[in-house]
């Protein structure tokens, strides 16, 4: 067995440091997670949602000390961890008023007396997933997955550990039956034995591309289901008729979300010609206007990156795209002392072939593209390997709707800010991966969609 640290990315000191399990432990908790599942899926539909419903109150009750908790092992702002929280409570609450209804059977007229279509519970899932929301990540996959009656297992990221053993005590907390959700404290080397164990049925994985080919070429050896949500670099078009204070306004925090550290964060703001500098003003301001600081303290905005090795990859990537002519107008230099700090950034003037242009931001920096028109703007919007997600700026919501149909991404916001809802099917395409959560189609992606026919 092997240590599994959290380190504080505020101060560089080691928060705790748990020992990871054995191949034994691990294999006789999948076996106890199989034997919960098996009771679980003949549980009904309102025992289900009272359980989801416990656990929206459960949460509630625990949000400051969980977003502490967030703050010491990944550096989330404090007031950006409460935020998440409600999240999280949110979507359990969705799936318990909505879950019945999207389990409903569906009628299916054939050539029998009767035929329907039904939806019945999968078996158990592994969720592999981030640390970057550390708990709405699980929410948005287990919620759904428990109230289709599935088992869920977790495997964190290994520099929270902390939130994945909290994550495990909620739903204990909230009346889930023993053993049906549980965290695997385990390396990214020990999770081939669990996908390929009998008992898992299917995958969810949230995280890089490599770690997405990686899981779907092992999955799809042993024909189970994945779902993937991968990497973005989602454009942020700002047209000539953008309301220009509004867009910066917005871009810097959809800029900055989680020190900006999302997936769909707005990375690459492409802005006609037109507009370019009057929109350069005032997202400078917008963006000086930020407070970095201790996660912990109420006014900070952005807190530390979560990991040293984060903040340097982030500064070579600046760097270098600045030696190759992009124009720095804010940030570039992290500050000195300790913490993985790094300041809002503003590259203007990015060209193809830069690091900015070409490849994921994972920080608060900025990539600012000028464009001609149109056209040429959804040419650099579909210029990438991802499609997660993207945002359109136009006062004239009609022409934005327009510009939105023609990008290549899982989803479009038109006049606001790229975000997951527990209403809205969440994900994406091309490198940013496949498969959905949330809604009716997050939940219907890890069941049994089973046709009855009957004479």
């Amino acid at each position: 067995m092997t240590l599994m640290t959290s380190v504080d990315p505020a101060t560089g000191l080691v928060v705790d440091a748990y020992q990871s399990m054995a191949p034994e432990v691990v294999a006789e908790t999948v076996a106890r997670t199989q034997e919960a599942w098996l009771a679980w899926r003949s549980t009904g539909l309102d025992e289900r949602a009272a359980r989801l419903r416990e656990l929206a109150m459960v949460v509630r009750r625990q949000r400051d000390e969980l977003a502490r908790l967030m703050a010491r092992e990944m550096g989330k702002a404090v007031t950006e961890g409460r935020g998440e929280l409600e999240k999280c409570a949110t979507v359990c609450e969705y799936y318990a008023e909505q879950g019945a209804g999207m389990l409903a059977p569906e009628a299916a007229p054939s050539d029998a007396g009767r035929s329907y279509v039904a939806f019945r519970p999968l078996g158990v899932v592994l969720a592999v997933m981030p640390w970057n929301f550390p708990f709405w990540q699980v929410f948005r996959c287990a919620a759904p997955a428990l109230m289709a009656g599935n088992g869920l297992l977790l495997k964190h990221a290994s520099n929270v550990p902390g939130c994945a053993l909290a994550l495990e005590k909620l739903f204990a907390e909230a009346g889930f039956p023993a053993d049906l959700f549980r965290t695997l404290l385990i390396g990214s080397r020990q999770v081939e034995p669990v996908i390929r164990h009998p008992a898992v049925r299917a995958v969810a994985l949230t995280g890089s591309e490599p770690a997405g080919r990686q899981v779907a070429a092992l999955a799809g050896s042993v024909l189970k289901k994945t779902v993937l949500e991968l990497g973005g670099s989602d454009p942020f078009i700002v047209t000539d008729g953008a309301d220009l204070h509004l867009a910066a306004t917005v871009g810097a925090r959809a800029r900055c979300i989680n020190a900006g550290q999302s997936c769909i964060a707005a990375k690459r703001f492409i802005v006609y010609d037109a507009v370019y500098e009057a929109f350069l003003d005032r997202f400078l301001a917008a963006m000086q206007a930020l407070r970095v600081g201790p996660p912990l303290e109420e006014e900070t905005e952005i807190g530390p990156l979560a990991r040293a090795d984060l903040r340097d990859e982030l500064q070579q990537q600046v760097a270098a795209s600045v030696a190759a002519g992009a124009r720095l107008l804010l940030g570039g230099v992290p500050p000195e002392g300790p913490g993985c700090y790094y300041p809002p950034t503003i590259l203007a003037d990015v060209r193809p072939g830069m690091p900015a242009y070409d490849q994921e931001l994972f920080g608060p920096v900025a990539a600012v593209i000028r464009v001609a028109d149109a056209e040429q703007a959804l040419r650099v919007a579909n210029d990438s390997p991802y499609g997660l997600g993207a945002a359109v700026w136009d006062r004239d919501a009609a022409r934005g709707e327009a510009l939105a149909a023609r990008i290549e991404a899982g989803a479009v916001f038109v006049n606001g800010q790229v975000k997951s809802d527990p209403r809205l099917p969440f994900g994406g395409i091309k490198d940013s991966g496949y498969g959905r959560e949330l809604s009716s189609y997050g939940l219907r992606e890890f069941v049994n969609i089973q046709t009855v026919w009957v004479r």
